[in-house]
């Protein structure tokens, strides 16, 4: 697989509602974003005390993805740790067996990369269709650069503040 899974580091995120997903794709074509496919995905997730751990599974690699991240509607940092998970491994009826799931959220996702930029386009069962932009740092010192990097694709696909989500789509499904 042609995606590159950065195990550890901080980004700079939005998810927003997107009815007009034709619009996105038009313009990450016209930057040069880089296709990488269409996945089917289901990310579990778990009763923890802090943060958010969640199990993704699908037609990519299986992952473990441990983050903390504020839960507001705008630009928010999300610090994180993926481990891949072997497919014949016993993790996830392990994790579901001492942690218990808290919500299971399946969607189909594109996903377009533009150098340290991810863009994904989801339609998620249940919530309906989005937008999520991930801008990918390493380094404390390169914050300030990843907030300026992610107002100016909301402006490019312009994005509307009641349009921005605050939390995930696991917390938008246990509102439901």
């Amino acid at each position: 697989m042609d995606i590159k899974l950065q195990k550890t580091g901080l980004d700079i995120e939005i998810k927003a509602r997107c009815e007009n997903q034709e619009k996105i794709r038009k313009i990450l074509k016209l930057k040069k974003a880089k296709f990488l496919g269409k996945f089917n995905m289901e990310d579990v997730y778990f009763n923890v005390k802090s943060g958010r751990l969640k199990t993704r599974v699908g037609d990519i690699d299986d992952i473990l993805i441990q983050y903390n991240r504020e839960n507001k509607s705008s630009p928010k940092r999300s610090d994180f740790l993926v481990s891949i998970i072997d497919k014949k491994s016993n993790v996830i009826p392990s994790l579901k067996k001492a942690l218990g799931v808290k919500v299971i959220v399946k969607k189909q996702r594109e996903i377009y990369i533009l150098d340290n930029i991810r863009f994904h386009i989801d339609n998620v069962v249940g919530l309906g269709k989005f937008i999520e932009i991930e801008v990918r740092g390493e380094k404390e010192s390169q914050l300030k650069k990843l907030r300026e990097q992610i107002k100016e694709y909301l402006q490019f696909f312009d994005i509307k503040k009641k349009d921005l989500i605050a939390g995930s789509y696991s917390d938008l499904l246990l509102k439901k």
